[in-house]
């Protein structure tokens, strides 16, 4: 499926401009010009209507200037750890629906904030999945399995998680657009740890599995007949598994559980956007791959039941 994000092309604008405009100008009087022309060539290089959906997740680890200094200096370092495992983790244990992903695909669409960042993916479903596999690392560096002594320096991580679905483009080596916008916005309002999505991303789930809460009992047929899968290869359906959606629908594994609650709005523009508190417990397998003797199956918690407002 070819979903690629709109490129804005610096010379072509440039190119526009010195056609209708001037860089600079001085008159004894000063005159309002007529901007039709160029609004309407800017309007047609752009293409704003174009421009695709994507869906952004934000992850933000939660009062990150409260750590000492010597804290503060190895936390990026374990933040950058920390998401190469997860990239790991989405790669093999979702080989259907990360098939279009490569590492340096996903390392690319990253944007460091420092103490977080925001990933772009497709749709909603690889933000919540990359989210919960993350969830997991993070919850295996709190119980003191992934880099022990480290842990025992720094101490526990939380992290608030945000996913938003709206347009994003680049511009040069950067990325832009509302999804981005929105969802840090939405990280900002929260104090309390949880996993928001805007509504953008609650209607994604509506349409195409009937609701979020359908998660716990979602098959890997069933995502493969999502219409953003649909010309996916599914040669992958027949020779791996997932290890969050079976062949069959299962409370065991996976995730068992999800609840979705609306807690309010935020301001976008003039427009406002309600915003949705999820909460699922995932079960996933997991094996030490420094030792195939190790074994763990963890449990988590993607978010919190907390509903007071953003």
């Amino acid at each position: 499926m070819k979903n690629h994000i709109k490129l804005l092309d610096h010379n072509a604008i440039r190119e526009i401009l010195l056609k209708h405009d001037k860089r600079v100008i001085f008159e004894k009087t000063n005159v309002v010009p007529d901007e039709s022309q160029l609004r309407e060539e800017l309007e047609q290089c752009l293409d704003v209507d174009e421009i695709k959906r994507k869906s952004v997740l934000g992850l933000d680890i939660y009062q990150y200037s409260s750590y000492g200094e010597f804290e503060q200096m190895l936390i990026p370092f374990l933040f950058k750890t920390m998401l190469s495992t997860t990239i790991d983790l989405c790669l093999d244990n979702h080989p259907f629906i990360f098939q279009s992903y490569t590492r340096e695909k996903i390392e690319n669409s990253y944007i460091s904030t420092g103490d977080g960042g925001f990933l772009i993916f497709d749709t909603p479903l690889h933000s919540l999945l990359f989210a919960s596999n993350y969830a997991i690392v993070l919850r295996i560096y709190n119980a003191f399995h992934f880099f022990p002594r480290l842990r025992k320096i720094i101490g526990g991580i939380s992290t608030r998680y945000a996913i938003t679905y709206d347009k994003v483009y680049r511009f040069e080596d950067n990325h832009y657009g509302r999804a981005i916008i929105n969802n840090a916005r939405i990280l900002s309002r929260d104090s309390l740890n949880r996993c928001l999505i805007d509504e953008h991303v609650h209607r994604w789930f509506t349409v195409n599995i009937d609701g979020i809460e359908n998660l716990q009992v979602l098959t890997i047929d069933d995502v493969a007949h999502i219409h953003e899968f649909s010309n996916y290869n599914m040669l992958p359906l027949a020779t791996s598994s997932d290890k969050i959606f079976g062949r069959e629908s299962s409370r065991r594994e996976g995730i068992i559980n999800s609840d979705i609650l609306k807690i309010g709005k935020i301001k976008a523009k003039e427009t406002d956007i309600n915003i949705y508190n999820l909460h699922l417990q995932v079960c996933l397998s997991l094996v030490n791959n420094d030792d195939d003797s190790q074994k763990k199956v963890v449990t988590v918690s993607l978010g919190n039941l907390n509903t007071t407002g953003i």
